[in-house]
């Protein structure tokens, strides 16, 4: 998420008060019901998942039929034609700032079925009615990426849907630069990284195969990186940097008791949390490209949209940076991107014929023109890639 040239302002603005503690994640009264109360979208039609699968059946025999004597269609082909249908794209943390911004704009194309992966399902059902997205566009369901349980039985729920899923957006984040102790999710893991990387990481590994079984024409992964994390930009650079180390602390399990709550082992630190965190989202977004896209032709991304200086993940930053920096960012740094714009930029990294190409780090320059930016040397580590990937496996189960 967007934090780029947030500590260009004077250091004592992130200096944590005494006093200041973090917030803790609420959970929502909507477990387990909120979806079958409140499904909105065209793909929670029974009948019209049954036509438009006896139409893909039908198409697929006639393609079968003419195989010997006509080529077939590339449907994956990134040259601008038509899908057969509306694409459904699942939108974590969309309740608000970027995630709300980009459902926004992907229902206002009329393309997309929109799941609103969110906690708060009043708070999400709010958001959307706010900024104007039209009811037939979107479904919200409960999803609390703190909790690994809930993130299974946001699975659950999903399949039981009929939706197809074409695109998955983990977009959703924890940012804490002020808290001095710990905070920790249901299974125990220091709050940060268990939410922005362990919660997605199990989301997008269960949900692998809904992407595999999709017939839309670009079927994407995307995972919202953050130039914190990128220790090659002047705002990467500024301390506390983000540092992986020999991942002691994750695989001792960030619990804070036998182990740091820190990925490196070293001491807690709220703001290093976050952008370890974003390492590890990105370091796992490459994992995923090496492993599964030649074998699926899933494309595997991430990005940095720009700073977003409104944005709601500062929510527990200090009073003053919460005041000074949209300025700084829209008057000094000239860095500042709206909501609104960042909404368009990750919207284009979801549907955009031309950004199909997997294993990928988008930014977007000043006349907001979509460019491949490079990763830094530890985010691009091909071996701290796969380690971070075998110790996340054990963590959330998986192995």
């Amino acid at each position: 998420m967007a934090l780029q040239a947030a500590a260009l302002l004077p250091s004592a603005l992130s200096i944590p008060k005494e006093g200041k503690s973090s917030a803790s994640l609420k959970d929502t009264t909507f477990l387990g019901i909120s979806f079958s109360d409140h499904v909105r979208t065209e793909c929670s039609s029974a009948l019209r998942i049954k036509k438009e699968s006896n139409q893909r059946k039908l198409f697929h025999v006639r393609a079968q039929s003419v195989a010997t004597t006509t080529p077939a269609i590339n449907w994956a082909a990134s040259d601008g034609k038509k899908t057969l249908r509306k694409g459904t794209v699942v939108i974590t943390g969309a309740s608000s700032g970027l995630g709300l911004a980009t459902a926004k704009a992907l229902a206002e194309t009329g393309k997309w079925d929109i799941i609103m992966a969110c906690r708060d399902f009043l708070k999400a059902e709010r958001a959307a009615k706010s900024a104007g997205i039209a009811k037939e566009h979107y479904t919200v369901m409960h999803l609390d990426l703190s909790s690994l349980d809930s993130v299974r039985q946001f699975v659950d729920n999903f399949r039981r849907s009929g939706c197809p899923l074409d695109v998955l957006v983990c977009n959703a984040a924890v940012y804490l630069p002020t808290a001095k102790e710990p905070t920790f999710t249901a299974e125990g893991f220091e709050l940060s990284v268990g939410t922005n990387h362990l919660g997605h990481f199990l989301l997008s590994r269960l949900l692998l195969d809904d992407l595999k079984q999709s017939d839309y024409p670009s079927k994407r992964l995307i995972i919202v990186g953050s130039i914190t994390g990128n220790t090659n930009t002047l705002a990467g650079n500024v301390p506390p940097k983000a540092n992986l180390g020999d991942m002691r602390g994750l695989a001792g399990g960030l619990s804070g008791l036998n182990s740091s709550a820190m990925v490196d082992g070293g001491e807690f630190d709220g703001a290093k949390a976050y952008k370890d965190s974003k390492v590890c989202n990105m370091l796992t977004m490459q994992e995923f490209h090496r492993r599964y896209h030649e074998e699926t032709g899933i494309t595997f991304a991430s990005l940095y949209p720009g700073c977003i200086a409104t944005t709601g993940l500062f929510r527990e930053h200090i009073p003053l940076f919460r005041l000074l920096f949209p300025p700084f960012q829209k008057y000094i740094t000239k860095g500042f991107v709206s909501e609104e714009e960042s909404g368009k930029r990750l919207a284009q990294v979801v549907s955009e014929p031309s950004l199909t190409k997997s294993g990928v780090y988008w930014s977007w320059n000043k006349d907001s023109a979509s460019f491949q930016n490079q990763l830094s040397q530890e985010a691009s580590d091909s071996e701290k890639a796969r380690k971070v990937w075998e110790l996340s496996e054990k963590l959330v189960g998986l192995a």
